[in-house]
Formats: structure tokens, C-alpha cells, sequence
């Protein structure tokens, strides 16, 4: 199904075997300005969030090909997206395993829409502030606040430059970067120094990240670097 050209731009797939909640949220949700993409099964929503890459997944615990369980934790595996995950009423034990899956809230059926968009905002209100202080790709993990960054769980030690490097990949990732973009955001636009300057804080990032086959950071010869992976 196509999505919508919504009014704040804010992508959301819905998850759900039921035509009739598949219609209703869509409806609902292109109303508010959201784009919406709805698919019906477990590998659907797979295929679709990586294609995509959406800000919110409205997602069903009962799906078919692969249960929202399982579709939830292999989203967490790729992403923080925020997840909001629809299941029976009264059924609180799938609604403790939804939420220690890694959604981020749920909401029983049958419900009104006014209510999962009050759902739906709010938890794009918390991801924003927290996205606003962390930065995830991958297994790593960069918290600007606290310039602390971790890979699996791991504190990663970075000097003040190489973390700059890190934070500025991580805000635009699989996005080439320059050298001379990358020599204005971190060293400034006055800096006359060695041209080998940005080479020489990747190759010890890399070191320090355990990319010495250059996957995660990969070189653009000529150009400059993309955080891939």
C-alpha cells in the first residue's frame, strides 16, 4: 500500500493481519499527517522497516509467517525505533513479554483511535529526547551528554577528536562525509594544518572500534567517509 505525503513528514508502519484495523489506524494516522505504510504478516514488516526505515512501528502480537514477538525483537536487534505493540485485552503476561521484547508501550484491543494517538505522540515525545542525548549504530552506542560511547555493552575510550569523528558519523549515517566537511564541523574552517589530519583519527577509530576490515567506516576513495555496515 502506498503511503501518504503526510504534513510533518514522521513515517509509521503498521503492523496488523486484521484489513479492517489496517484501514481504520491508516485512516486515523494520514489524518494527523503521518506517512503510513501497512503490511500483514511477520516478514512483511521485516522487509518493509528495512526498506524504510520508519520513526514508529504500531505492531500486533498474533501475526502470521512470524508472531510480533519475534518481529520485535529482531527490530530492536536493527534499530530504537519506537514500537507500540497491539494486543488481546486482558492478556497482561503478552503484554509483559511484548514490553521485556523491547516495545515501548502497548495498547489491548479493541481500542479508539484518540487513544493510540495519545500513545502514538507520546512516545515519539520520549524517543526524541532521548535521541536528542544518545546516538545508536549498530552495537554502538554514543551518548553526547555524558561523551561516554560503548560498543556491546563495552566503554569504548576515545579522545575528544575521535569521538567528534564518531558523533558526526553517527548523525549522518551512510552518508559520505567529506574530508574538508569533516575538517570544518570538528577542527573548524581556519585550520591550516596536516591534510592527513582526518585519515590519520579514522584509522584510530577504527582501531578502537575493532573495524580493521574498514566495513563500518568505509572509505569513499577520493571523496571522503560513510558510516556503513
Amino acid at each position: 500500500m502506498s503511503p501518504a505525503t503526510g504534513e510533518n513528514g514522521l513515517r509509521v508502519l503498521v503492523v496488523d493481519d486484521e484489513e479492517s484495523i489496517l484501514d481504520f489506524v491508516q485512516m486515523g494516522l494520514e489524518y494527523e499527517g503521518f506517512e503510513v505504510e501497512t503490511v500483514k504478516d511477520g516478514p512483511a514488516a521485516l522487509s518493509s522497516f528495512d526498506a524504510r526505515r520508519p520513526d514508529l512501528v504500531i505492531l500486533d502480537l498474533n501475526l502470521p509467517g512470524l508472531d510480533g514477538l519475534e518481529v520485535c525483537k529482531r527490530l530492536r536487534q536493527r534499530s530504537d525505533v519506537p514500537i507500540i505493540m497491539l494486543t488481546a485485552r486482558g492478556e497482561v503476561d503478552e503484554r509483559v513479554e511484548g514490553l521485556e521484547a523491547g516495545a515501548d508501550d502497548y495498547l489491548p484491543k479493541p481500542f479508539r483511535f484518540k487513544e493510540l494517538l495519545a500513545r502514538v505522540r507520546a512516545v515519539l515525545r520520549r524517543r526524541t529526547t532521548l535521541v536528542e542525548q544518545t546516538l545508536r549504530f549498530g552495537d554502538v552506542l554514543l551518548n553526547r551528554g555524558t561523551r561516554e560511547v560503548f560498543q556491546s555493552g563495552r566503554p569504548i575510550q576515545l579522545t575528544p577528536r575521535e569521538f567528534e569523528l564518531l558523533e558526526q558519523f553517527m548523525l549522518h549515517p551512510r552518508q559520505v562525509l567529506t574530508r574538508e566537511v569533516l575538517l570544518d564541523r570538528i577542527w573548524g574552517t581556519d585550520y591550516l594544518g596536516d591534510g592527513n589530519l582526518i585519515e590519520v583519527h579514522v584509522s584510530a577509530l577504527r582501531d578502537k572500534l575493532g573495524d580493521q576490515q574498514r566495513t563500518m567506516i568505509r572509505t569513499v576513495r577520493g571523496i571522503g567517509y560513510a558510516l556503513s555496515g
